[in-house]
C-alpha cells in the first residue's frame, strides 16, 4: 500500500493504528511499544521516500487523549519521527443519549472539552515542539452519532464551538466524522443533500483564517466569542455562538474595543432592555480604522425556531442546493460597523470587520 501511494500521490499522510492510545477502544498498546513501532515504520518511510519533501506525514497515535500516553510516546519516537499528534473528540457521549441538546446548550459541558485541548498542547511543548496537534476524527457523538441532532442544526452550535476552541490552543487540522455515513455525516446518507453542519463548515472555511486572535470576554457564560484574522482579506472575523434558547444579546462594537451588551428574553418588539451588562474585549490589535463603513453578518438560525431542523437559515433565507446542485449564494447582510448588532436566542454568527488592522494578522 506504502508503495502504491509513494508512485501514485503527491501527498501521503499514515496513520498507525486506531484509537489503540491509553486504555484503548476494544484493545490497546502500550505507549513505550507503540513508540519503537513508530520510529521502525518511519524508517520505512524514509527509505521508500528518498526525497525528504517527498516523504509522507506520519500522523500518530489517532486515539484519545492521554496526557501520559502521549508524553510517552513522544518521549520514545525522539525527535522529528512523529509530524502531527493526532487524537479523537467525542466529547457527547453515544447516540442514544437523550440529553446531547442539553450537553450542547451547557457551557459548562462544552467547556471540558478545552482541558484536552489545552493538555495536547502543553505535551506538545514540553515533549515534541517538531510535531503539530490534530483532531484526526471527531463527530461529537460516537455510535453514529445521534438522530435528528447530529444531523440537524443544534449540531453546528457544537461544531463551531470545537473549531473555535481547538483553534484556541494552536490545533492545526480538525478533521470531521465524516463527508457521508451515519447521523453526523456532513451530507444526508439518502439524499446526499447538505446537512446544516456543511454550510458551518463551509462559512468557517471561507471566513475565519489561520491567525487566532486573543480575546477576553466578560459576559454571561452561554456567550461564546472567538476570534480570527481574515482569511486572505484585510480585517477580522468574530464568530458569536448563543447558547441560550430564551435570551437575545444586543451587542454595541465601539472604537475602543470596549463592547456594550445587553441581555434580553424574548419579548414584544420594543420592550426595553431588563438587565445590562457590560463585556470588554482585549485584542492582539489596533483601532479599527476610521474609514471603515460597513461590517459583514452572517447570521446562522434554525428554521421555524426548531433546534432539530434539517434546514439551516442564513440571514432569515434557507440554505438549499440550487436546482443544478449548485451551493447557494451565502450572502452576508452589510451594517453600519458602528451599530449594535444582536444576537438571537440559539444562532450564530460570524462578523466581518473588513477594515480591522490587528498587528497579528499583517
Amino acid at each position: 500500500m506504502i508503495k502504491f501511494g509513494n508512485h501514485n500521490f503527491t501527498q501521503v499522510l499514515i496513520f498507525p493504528g486506531n484509537e489503540l492510545s491509553g486504555h484503548g477502544i476494544g484493545a490497546k498498546v502500550d505507549a513505550k511499544l507503540y513508540g519503537k513501532d513508530v520510529v521502525e515504520f518511519k524508517s520505512i518511510l524514509r527509505q521508500l521516500y528518498k526525497a525528504p519533501l517527498s516523504q509522507p506525514l506520519l500522523l500518530a497515535p489517532g486515539g484519545f487523549f492521554d496526557q501520559q500516553w502521549y508524553s510517552q510516546l513522544l518521549q520514545t519516537s525522539g525527535h522529528g519521527v512523529v509530524n502531527a499528534l493526532t487524537h479523537h473528540v467525542y466529547n457527547l457521549g453515544g447516540g442514544d443519549d437523550v440529553h446531547l441538546i442539553r450537553k450542547i446548550l451547557d457551557p459548562k459541558y462544552l467547556d471540558r472539552a478545552e482541558d484536552t485541548y489545552r493538555d495536547m498542547q502543553l505535551t506538545i511543548q514540553r515533549h515534541g515542539t517538531w510535531a503539530s496537534a490534530w483532531v484526526s476524527e471527531s463527530g461529537g457523538v460516537f455510535n453514529n452519532g445521534g438522530p435528528l441532532v447530529s444531523n440537524t442544526f443544534i449540531n453546528s452550535i457544537w461544531y463551531l464551538d470545537q473549531l473555535g476552541m481547538a483553534s484556541k490552543y494552536n490545533t492545526k487540522v480538525f478533521c470531521r466524522q465524516t463527508l457521508i455515513g451515519g447521523n453526523y455525516g456532513l451530507l444526508d446518507t439518502q439524499t446526499f443533500l447538505p446537512n446544516p453542519d456543511y454550510y458551518s463548515a463551509l462559512l468557517w472555511h471561507r471566513l475565519m483564517g489561520n491567525g487566532v486572535l486573543s480575546i477576553d470576554v466578560i459576559a454571561p457564560r452561554r456567550l461564546r466569542a472567538y476570534a480570527h484574522c481574515r482569511r486572505q482579506q484585510q480585517g477580522i472575523t468574530l464568530l458569536l455562538i448563543n447558547l441560550s434558547n430564551t435570551t437575545g444579546y444586543n451587542v454595541t462594537l465601539q472604537n475602543d474595543i470596549n463592547v456594550s451588551l445587553g441581555k434580553r428574553p424574548n419579548l414584544e418588539k420594543g420592550s426595553s432592555f431588563t438587565q445590562r451588562l457590560r463585556k470588554a474585549v482585549s485584542w492582539l490589535g489596533s483601532k479599527p480604522s476610521s474609514d471603515t463603513k460597513k461590517r459583514e453578518e452572517y447570521h446562522l438560525t434554525a428554521k421555524d425556531g426548531n433546534l432539530q431542523s434539517k434546514t439551516m437559515l442564513l440571514n432569515g433565507v434557507p440554505l438549499e442546493l440550487g436546482d443544478d446542485g449548485s451551493v447557494p449564494a451565502m450572502n452576508p447582510v452589510l451594517v453600519v460597523v458602528d451599530s449594535p448588532l444582536y444576537l438571537a436566542p440559539t444562532s450564530i454568527a460570524f462578523v466581518v470587520l473588513p477594515k480591522f488592522e490587528a498587528k497579528a494578522c499583517s
